[in-house]
């Protein structure tokens, strides 16, 4: 890549991280040094930033700060780690690796993402690298979970198209494998790799990245109509799958999604990723490829808040980007097929597949699988990877997937379900089975409220008013962030809540049910009592003057309780 593309298209000066990871030498920068560094528990900032490029981020306990500060000690400093696999599908094995990991390193508990990934939190400084090379001798990864590159890549879990989902999965594979920075770095510092000491040139080192990476993250997800568990129009490059006959044909291509935004700012805005044509399988890669390239070179570098490839194609129109994208392809994109989705949340319990093969679908509230007195989950999900011989998915709603369990293994596993109690959500409501809420405090430093740890007890109340309307097992998509980044993808959900400061929220209300449509605000900053009090009289509306088959998000729209929005210029309006 030319100097000329360093430059950011505005021609303004590059934001400080665009000059720490140009000094980094490829994402090393002082980042071994740091971790032998006996004195501290903590790295220097600089080294933070090119630690989220190998999975992980430097946080400290938020609970424990004031405590820590009276002592005049430095704060609880530990990190993030984040284990990629493609997909969101590991091996039993795999999986008691994680565990393990989880119990011996980190804080007891395993944190199902929504991006199909695991998160282990509260490892400290001087376990980094034995954590990290035990992820890799388990053939997990934790390079790219973060960071400004494609992360990890999403695929619908669909147990039930069993081999429409095998023909997706590689897809998702092959494009996480294609993506990967290609950096020594990460095998120098974490594996004990040889130190590359001569000079390279850029297109030699990171021949899609270049020597800066991307202006910010890249997110890519494949959805299996009629599901949309991976929320596709949230990414950054989603790929709807198309089959005929049961065998995949291609993949619709979406590009410009993304759920971040800040606060006070109507310059930033969530937005959904537009359809703007149809591949072959075997183009898929090259697609990927050049929009990844694209974002690159066109990307803001000065104003990171304005750095998401959302911008890019705001800024500069949908017809641009299809004309760069087929101009760098050397061919033009077929006009897209048809589709339809129904839902993007998960389907509970036992699910036969295909190809005979049984899945069991355990509701995880949060994503969040540690024990508890009297709910052993993560007892039981290690004594079941004991025994399991087929494979574990985890899916875009933090929950967990028992796959591929054939007639005579049903049996031992399903005792080991009823042994310890585990659940697949059908004595919770239906409100609950469709709740995703971040992790937020004590950990993440960004958060403004609390997310995961208030979401259960909030939806307790508005639990009780649901059973009052009859409304108990209508499904209603909820979620909750801590903050406004978006990582629960809460601008898409019929109800969410997004942190504002201790305690206070903005309610938003109208999103899509599968998916398919941004929410609005409808009250800013208001606490519990009043979110109880706001939501009372719509559900109970809702209720009594809902039409067939009518979702609690189109019923807002149509009652004139918020305004439809189909893109997110219209977000702030």
């Amino acid at each position: 890549m030319s100097d000329n593309n360093l430059i950011s298209p505005n021609s303004a000066p590059h934001s400080d991280v665009e000059d720490i990871k140009r000094r980094s030498r490829y994402l090393r920068g002082t980042l071994a040094e740091s971790l032998d560094d006996q004195i501290t528990g903590s790295i220097p900032e600089d080294d933070n930033r090119l630690m989220k490029f190998h999975g992980s981020y430097m946080q400290d306990d938020r609970d424990l700060r004031n405590e820590r500060n009276k002592q005049k000690l430095e704060p609880a400093y530990q990190f993030m780690v984040r284990v990629r696999a493609a997909g969101g599908v590991v091996t039993p094995e795999q999986w008691l690796v994680i565990d393990r990991l989880a119990q011996k390193y980190a804080n007891g508990s395993i944190r199902l993402t929504t991006r199909q990934s695991f998160q282990l939190h509260g490892v400290i400084k001087w376990n980094m690298k034995t954590l990290i090379q035990e992820v890799n001798e388990a053939l997990l990864t934790t390079l790219a979970a973060c960071g400004d590159v494609n992360r990890n890549v999403m695929c619908n879990p669909n147990p039930n198209q069993s081999e429409l989902h095998e023909q997706v999965y590689e897809w998702a594979s092959k494009l996480s494998l294609h993506l990967e920075p290609k950096s020594a770095a990460y095998h120098e510092i974490w594996l004990d790799g040889e130190k590359i000491v001569d000079s390279r040139k850029d297109e030699e080192e990171e021949p899609i990245y270049g020597a800066v990476y991307l202006p910010r993250k890249f997110k890519i997800g494949i959805a299996v109509p009629p599901a949309n568990e991976v929320d596709v129009f949230s990414q950054d490059l989603g790929l709807i799958a198309i089959e005929e006959k049961g065998k995949l044909v291609g993949f619709n291509v979406a590009v410009g999604g993304g759920m971040g935004m800040t606060h006070g700012d109507p310059l930033t805005y969530p937005q959904l990723a537009r359809v703007i044509g149809f591949v072959k399988p075997d183009q898929l890669i090259d697609v990927a490829e050049k929009t990844v390239m694209i974002q690159r070179d066109y990307g803001d570098r000065s104003v990171r808040k304005h750095a998401r490839f959302k911008y890019t194609i705001d800024d500069r129109g949908i017809e641009w980007f299809v004309n760069e994208l087929q101009d760098r392809l050397g061919w033009k994109l077929e006009e897209a097929r048809g589709y339809r989705f129904d839902h993007n949340g998960d389907r509970y319990g036992w699910v036969k597949g295909n190809n005979g093969k049984w899945h069991y679908t355990l509701f995880i509230q949060n994503g969040r699988v540690k024990d508890e007195e009297g709910y052993p989950l993560m007892t039981g999900l290690r004594e079941i990877a004991k025994v399991h011989t087929g494979d574990y998915r985890l899916t875009p709603n933090q929950n967990l997937i028992i796959g591929n369990v054939d007639d005579r293994q049903k049996e031992a596993i399903e005792r080991i379900i009823h042994a310890h109690g585990l659940t697949d959500g059908a004595s919770y409501s239906a409100l609950r089975r469709n709740s995703m809420a971040c992790v937020s405090l004590p950990t993440c430093g960004l958060a403004m409220a609390e997310s995961e740890r208030y979401l259960p007890s909030l939806l307790e109340k508005i639990e009780t008013i649901l059973n009052e309307a009859g409304l108990r097992e209508e499904e209603i998509v909820i979620r909750m962030t801590g903050c406004p980044n978006g990582c629960a993808r809460p601008a898409l959900a019929e109800v969410s809540f997004i942190g504002k400061a201790p305690g206070k929220y903005n309610l938003y209300l109208g999103g899509g049910f599968y998916g398919q449509r941004l929410n609005k605000l409808y009250r800013e900053n208001i606490g519990e009592s009043e979110i109880l009090d706001v939501l009372r009289p719509i559900l109970n509306r809702y209720a009594k003057e809902r039409e067939e088959g009518e979702h609690f998000g189109d019923f807002c729209i149509r009652a004139g309780y918020v305004k439809e929005v189909l893109s997110g210029l219209d977000f702030h309006a």
